[in-house]
């Protein structure tokens, strides 16, 4: 066996190549293997059983043994030749930031002010994370997000979240 470069192994006239060809799929593998191993350490406080009488951490140990299983399966595959190179993009820190406090505003909204007023609140904020933001186009979305909301978790599931501002219904 000769070296010919660091990363190129020839072995009778065969090349091996250990490069990362596709940088997406090593880092979903990476994820789905991380969080497998997590709930199967996590799902071990709980009896397994077997396969005829599963206890309580069969079923979170067996999804985890599978993430773990696809987590390899496509991190293995991030180094085929056959794929073309792509690297991940840069994080947008700023549009995760903008959307997380759009969610958690929206948690803290939505006791005092109501499902209506957090519900714009949520929509006017997360949607200026997007770098094709249009005033109209989200007032549009909102309204049919209010609409569709007030009858599938008001009307529909009888949740008992507050319609409107507490000043507003006094």
């Amino acid at each position: 066996m000769t070296y010919n470069n660091a990363d190129q192994n020839i072995f009778e006239g065969e090349t091996i190549s250990m490069k990362i060809r596709n940088h997406h799929d090593l880092w979903s593998g990476v994820m789905f293997g991380g969080f497998g191993i997590l709930f199967m350490i996590l799902s071990q406080q709980y009896q397994l059983g077997s396969s005829a009488k599963m206890g309580p951490g069969y079923f979170p140990t067996m999804l985890g043994g599978l993430c773990t299983f696809l987590g390899l399966i496509m991190a293995l595959g991030a180094f085929r030749g056959s794929q073309r190179e792509d690297r991940v993009a840069k994080v947008g820190w700023r549009e995760i930031i903008v959307i997380l406090s759009g969610v958690a505003l929206f948690a803290a909204l939505l006791q005092p002010l109501g499902i209506v007023v957090a519900l714009i609140v949520l929509i006017l904020v997360t949607s200026m994370a997007s770098h094709e933001f249009r005033l109209r186009d989200t007032v549009i979305f909102a309204v049919v997000l209010l609409i569709m909301s007030y009858l599938v978790f008001v009307k529909g599931l009888e949740l008992q979240f507050p319609l409107l501002p507490k000043f507003m219904t006094k």
